[in-house]
């Protein structure tokens, strides 16, 4: 008795081994596995894609001209969200970007239809800006809501210079107008 035991043991751990070694043998595209290489090419990675935190938030102003303060703010941006995706051509980056923008009404507000301006700029580890673009986004905040926003997709393509695409990131933020940069000095609460 003790040797049938010992057989059916032995007989259960070999189809668990079978159905194992079955199981990796559809992983084998993705996950080296006794020796073979993977067969699936890797796509690029994208660099980093970040908002600038400083650059995050804006102030659009009810009149030009007039005192830069809270109660003369007409709508704030806020930049929220981005998510890339990238390919690489040669030495150059190509990005699919979506971004999410928030426009909030200030006080001073008229109307219910924002445009703000913001930009997209590869930069190196260093610092260096290897290039950068410029858009604008219309948004339009719902009657009786204080709050509206958009995902905007835009697309850019940006010479890497050689650099490896880990010593790179992409940035985004808000193109701050004079009016907003002087407000920002003296409140920074939003």
């Amino acid at each position: 008795m003790r040797a049938s035991g010992y057989r059916g043991a032995i007989a259960l751990l070999a189809a668990f081994g079978l159905a194992a070694l079955a199981g990796c043998g559809s992983m084998s595209s993705s996950i080296p596995f006794f020796g073979k290489k993977s067969t699936a090419a890797a796509k690029p990675a994208c660099p980093v894609a970040v908002i600038l935190h400083p650059l995050a938030n804006t102030a659009v102003f009810a009149a030009t001209g007039g005192d830069m303060k809270p109660l003369n703010v007409a709508y704030y941006g806020v930049f929220s969200d981005i998510s890339a995706a990238c390919t690489v051509t040669g030495d150059t980056l190509h990005a699919a970007l979506d971004n999410v923008i928030v426009a909030e009404r200030g006080p001073a507000v008229r109307g219910n239809e924002v445009d703000l301006n913001y930009f997209v700029s590869l930069t190196a580890a260093d610092q260096t800006i290897l290039g950068k673009k410029s858009f604008s986004v219309h948004v339009t905040v719902p009657d009786q809501a204080k709050r509206g926003g958009v995902s905007d997709h835009v697309e850019v393509a940006f010479a890497t210079g050689g650099r490896p695409l880990s010593d790179l990131n992409i940035t985004v933020g808000f193109q701050e107008s004079p009016q907003a940069i002087e407000f920002y000095k003296n409140f920074r609460g939003r």
